[in-house]
């Protein structure tokens, strides 16, 4: 089978197809299949196949690679362009098949620098230079362009025994294990020592990174307080196709309080997902005040999406209805425009925003989505209050930015708020990634996490990223809990992604340095051989 393959890797179209091939089914990692080894084992054989190759033929080996990635690991992007975006099928496939290559770009970026930067030994090349230069280019995706961190290799494990890490290095650390661990998968194959001394690496992996996982989570900084918050989320099951329509907008409004008041004598804070008050603040005046009015009565807050409008821009928002400081109150605390608000910073392209909206507006229905034109909220918000505690929140898309959530979690913040309106994406795998991601973002805070959505995934994670309680999809339904509070920081909360990030941009600066002064050592050698004569 290994002689088969050494084959199959020198014949350079049917390489590309195994590249392809080998990047598609890393979609098996991720939300809902959680087949976490096919990760390093599919990037281990990449890297077998491209040990000899030229910077050139590394960058196409790799890109293939990444287009494979993407383009069905993503594929679930489709079904929003095709059945919202009014485009004919080709356009739509078409666009997606854009927006996968643009993506393999990143993988193909690494497979080109490795080949360039690469030292005579094999160990150094693998163990150290490519989990650098891998990590670099999941940053760099993560920001360039607006950012899309989507199906880091990181969050592969989210459901594997090295999860626990997290807390400590976070998912951009765990791409730097994931790819160490396929190098060293990969010269087990390529090394020409001994099977003993070839397997010291994967063995050392395979011991000491699950007893680290392990350590990291029973000598957690995080611990229970003893207290408790009871959590009820409303998940509407609001079709999409109706859910801005005009004659749709109180019968949604009624739909959320009729599956509310149930729980009102039972529960501290409600949360509605993303603009489940479809209409700007401003129309729904009489709405807010009357439930502003019935939590306060109750004893309780109802954190929701809306639209706001404190001037002339629109804002994607949560606000709090009811008590937002003690949990009984004489009246409730709801003031309009901007009081105890949270707007989304983080807009997703096209869907929140258009960008050379003037230009692509007129081409199709799908840069004309309703609600496409939002501004853009602040980086640094204050946490939203809800009788007395204290919620972090993360809109929609946001909580696939662990920087931008970290940085508004304090020593205070009770619990972590994700909302979110998947009904875009039908049935595909694209909600269950997204509530994958949130799930990572609670390992790494060392906070419960509560997710609120119109058709699912709505749940409820505790700190170790477990999924504790949650609805089915595309059914109305309500989820009560009772959910423990704790108090700690994790040491990704005090340090965040620079850590992981120093070591790989030194590894790499190390790399460039010596890749340069070999070549300028070249040089000087040719000139002093081959003198110039007068």
């Amino acid at each position: 089978m290994l002689l088969q393959l050494r084959a199959l890797a020198h014949h350079s179209k049917l390489r590309l197809v195994l590249a392809y091939l080998a990047g598609a089914s890393t979609a098996l990692a991720f939300a809902p299949y959680a087949l976490w080894p096919i990760y390093p084992l599919a990037m281990a054989l990449v890297l077998i196949q491209s040990d000899t190759l030229s910077p050139k033929q590394a960058f196409y080996h790799w890109l293939s690679f990444g287009f494979g990635c993407f383009s069905v690991g993503i594929s679930w992007i489709h079904v929003s362009i095709d059945t919202f975006g009014g485009v004919p099928l080709i356009a739509s496939l078409g666009l997606m098949a854009l927006l996968a290559l643009y993506l393999a770009l990143y993988p193909a970026l690494a497979g080109l620098l490795l080949a360039k930067l690469s030292p005579k030994s094999r160990k150094l090349k693998y163990l150290l230079l490519f989990p650098a230069i891998w990590v670099l280019t999941e940053w760099a995706r993560s920001w360039v362009l607006t950012g899309f961190p989507w199906l880091w290799a990181g969050y592969s494990q989210t459901l594997s025994p090295l999860s626990p890490l997290a807390s400590v290095i976070g998912a951009l650390g765990l791409s730097f294990v994931v790819a160490w661990l396929s190098a060293a998968i990969a010269l087990l194959y390529l090394d020409k020592k001994s099977v003993f001394y070839r397997a010291i690496p994967l063995l050392f992996a395979l011991i000491l990174l699950p007893l680290t996982a392990y350590l990291s989570q029973h000598y957690s900084p995080v611990a229970q307080t003893g207290k408790e918050v009871k959590i009820t989320l409303v998940q509407g099951n609001i079709a999409q196709s109706m859910k801005w329509q005009p004659e749709a907008l109180w019968p949604t409004l009624l739909k959320y309080m009729d599956l509310s008041r149930p729980k009102f004598d039972d529960t501290d804070i409600f949360i509605w997902p993303e603009a489940a008050i479809p209409a700007p603040e401003y129309m729904v005046e009489a709405f807010l005040d009357n439930a502003n009015k019935v939590a306060n009565l109750n004893d309780s807050a109802i954190v929701t999406g809306i639209i706001s409008r404190p001037e002339a821009d629109f804002y994607n928002s949560l606000i709090v209805l009811g008590n937002h400081n003690e949990a009984k109150q004489a009246q409730g605390d709801y003031r309009a425009n901007g009081h105890n608000e949270f707007r989304k910073h983080h807009l997703l392209p096209i869907g929140e925003f258009v960008p050379l909206e003037d230009l692509l507006r007129p081409l199709a229905p799908v840069f004309n989505l309703p609600m496409s034109s939002f501004s853009r909220g602040d980086y640094y918000q204050p946490n939203l209050k809800a009788k007395g505690y204290r919620l972090a929140p993360a809109i929609c898309y946001e909580i696939a930015f662990p920087e931008q959530l970290r940085d508004n979690v304090s020593d205070e913040t009770d619990l972590l708020l994700t909302v979110s309106n998947d009904a875009w994406f039908g049935q595909s795998n694209g909600p269950l990634q997204h509530m994958e991601i949130a799930q990572m973002r609670a390992i790494e805070l060392g906070r419960p996490l509560v997710r609120a959505t119109n058709n699912g995934v709505t749940a409820i994670v505790n700190p170790q990223g477990q999924i504790t309680a949650q609805l089915p999809q595309f059914e109305t339904g309500v989820l009560h809990a009772s959910i423990p509070l704790v108090r700690g920081e994790t040491l990704f909360l005090k340090w965040g992604q620079w850590p992981v990030l120093l070591l790989s941009m030194s590894i790499a600066l190390l790399a460039i340095i010596r890749k340069t002064a070999l070549r300028v050592s070249a040089k000087t050698q040719t000139a002093q051989t081959c003198p110039v004569e007068e």
